[in-house]
């Protein structure tokens, strides 16, 4: 039977990768829909990433809902009030660092959170066919691999970090929740995303802001900890694959296929941004400073994308130099809203946790 998809749940739509879908979707797509946005509006939550969609299409195909994921009776509401069909779940606490200080919130968060938007799509849509479950993850459940090796959908979950360990529950649950019940779920496990709207916290908006703003360029450990790129526009488009033609109880592990050290993708952002300001090539690179490691820090993530590519036909768009070079510009030219960003209530919990830092 095919999918409905005409009422589209996106919960942490105010998000980074969320904001960015809901754009897409109007964008990029054929979509003639209706999407609601769900959002609790913690410190990365930012209505303001939506702005050119909500003159456009508020109160007509797009409807923004202040909500905790984990509260029952007002998702339940949010499914019956829109007739929901589709729910595409990218709601969760994602920054590792602030696990280690909170786990408490990610437990929350990623693990009730996915469990009560499961309840109530199980309660409401209960035998449907044309109705889709699609769980965001992250290839950090799989925990860390070494060079040469992939990790393929089936690799064995090993997580190394509170958040990590919440996103693996919360897959198992969204699993289990099609395997018990029956209910259509699909689950993505992506690699490190990068592009407009992200967090200034994560590493290349923090780097690329640092470098701008020629303040210390903080480096775990050796720096060699390795990463997979992946742009968001090209993630998007493999959810909208995903959502249009996957599997219901299968998982599609989505990768950039551009792997960087941590410190060569600094220095590579060093020379962008100093070719673009004028500067000496390796000036940017004397504000690089090594620091104490982090806990349970995985060395390495390698996401093998061979399924996603052969079942559903979806490809990469954007190479890596290419994305990084959008990705600066976006922040070089958006310097009001990374001030905004950066201002209120996670400057308040960055003094209180990393005071003593």
């Amino acid at each position: 039977m095919k999918r409905r998809l005409e009422n589209i749940l996106v919960t942490g739509g105010a998000g980074f990768i969320g904001s960015n879908f809901i754009h897409y979707l109007y964008n990029k797509t054929k979509f003639s829909g209706k999407i609601i946005n769900a959002d609790k509006l913690t410190y990365a939550g930012n209505l303001e990433n939506l702005k050119e969609i909500n003159s456009k299409f508020l109160g007509k195909r797009y409807f923004f809902e202040k909500v905790d994921i984990c509260d029952f009776s007002k998702i339940k509401k949010i499914f019956e009030k829109y007739d929901i069909d589709t729910v595409v779940n990218f709601a969760a606490e994602s920054h590792v660092d602030r696990s280690f200080f909170g786990p408490k919130d990610f437990v929350q968060s990623n693990i009730m959170g996915t469990f009560t938007l499961l309840e109530v799509a199980r309660e409401n849509w209960k035998d449907r066919e044309d109705v889709l479950f699609h769980h965001i993850s992250t290839d950090e459940v799989y925990g860390s691999i070494e060079e040469g090796g992939y990790f393929y959908e089936d690799t064995a979950y090993k997580p190394n970090s509170p958040y990590s360990a919440s996103k693996a529950s919360s897959d198992h649950l969204v699993r289990v929740y099609y395997k018990t019940y029956g209910l259509h779920t699909t689950i993505s496990n992506c690699s490190n995303n990068y592009g407009p709207y992200q967090f200034p916290e994560k590493l290349i908006p923090l780097m690329i802001l640092n470098i701008i703003e020629e303040k210390s360029l903080p480096v775990y450990g050796d720096g060699k900890n390795v990463r997979d790129w992946l742009y968001v526009a090209d993630h998007c488009s493999a959810i909208w694959k995903i959502l249009n033609k996957g599997r219901a109880g299968e998982t599609y592990n989505i990768g950039g296929e551009n792997e960087f050290e941590n410190i060569k993708l600094i220095h590579f952002l060093c020379e962008k941004i100093a070719d673009i300001k004028g500067k000496e090539k390796n000036y940017f690179k004397k504000l690089i400073k090594y620091v104490k490691d982090r806990p349970g820090h995985d060395r390495r993530y390698a996401i093998n994308c061979d399924k996603i590519k052969q079942e559903l036909s979806w490809r990469q768009k954007f190479d890596f130099e290419e994305g990084l070079n959008m990705t600066i510009k976006w922040y070089m030219d958006n310097t009001s809203w990374v001030d905004r960003a950066r201002s209120g209530e996670y400057r308040k919990w960055v003094k209180k946790n990393y005071k003593a830092r």
